[in-house]
């Protein structure tokens, strides 16, 4: 029997260290060497601080700013740590990305997004509001938003700022990106990226 087990473990043991450990370091070492910013989480820096990532969305509020698009992500609530069916809203919480799966017919989505325009609405943004200025990504982490949304975006921004709309739509152009070798995806602006060039305007 030991001789028809001896197999079984041999094998075991061999796709163990292959998967389990040969192949992870081999896959981070070659991130680590083709790729090492993307590999390490494309994280963007200021002034030597880590101020977030180009991958994940981050919660912009005040009017100074471009805004992303909402996040349905959520948190434990702390006033019931013990159930974890108590949660509160937690805005690009990378801890735990998801989407709020409610279908389009659901009466707290469509509430959601009504709320959502109402409050674009007396920032003084106009209407239309773009598709992605009111429903969240799949992830609730997106880190873009459409050229659309942006520009969209511009005047009120602009006016926060005290600044003349064609320098802030300029600055815009200069960040939309476009689609992956041509044809992958589509064109988008990242929200991080944006702000912070946003922040260095004179």
């Amino acid at each position: 029997m030991l001789a028809e087990l001896r197999p079984a473990f041999v094998i075991l043991l061999l796709f163990s260290l292959l998967t389990g450990l040969v192949y992870p370091l081999a896959v981070t070492g070659v991130g680590q060497l083709v790729l090492p910013r993307q590999a390490n989480g494309s994280l963007i820096e200021r002034d030597g601080k880590v101020v977030g990532s180009a991958l994940i969305g981050q919660a912009f509020t005040s009017d100074r700013y471009f805004h992303g698009r909402p996040s349905a992500t959520q948190t434990q609530d702390p006033d019931h740590p013990d159930d974890p069916s108590k949660t509160i809203d937690a805005p690009y919480n990378a801890a735990n990305s998801t989407g709020s799966n409610l279908g389009p017919t659901s009466q707290k989505l469509i509430d959601r997004v009504k709320k959502t325009v109402q409050a674009e609405t007396d920032a003084g943004r106009t209407t239309p509001i773009p598709a992605d200025a009111a429903t969240a990504s799949a992830s609730g982490l997106d880190p873009d938003i459409s050229p659309e949304n942006a520009y969209w975006q511009v005047a009120s921004v602009a006016k926060a700022r005290g600044l003349a709309e064609d320098k802030v739509k300029a600055l815009v152009d200069a960040h939309v990106q476009g689609r992956v070798l041509g044809f992958i995806g589509e064109p988008r602006v990242n929200v991080l990226l944006l702000n912070l060039a946003l922040d260095e305007l004179k």
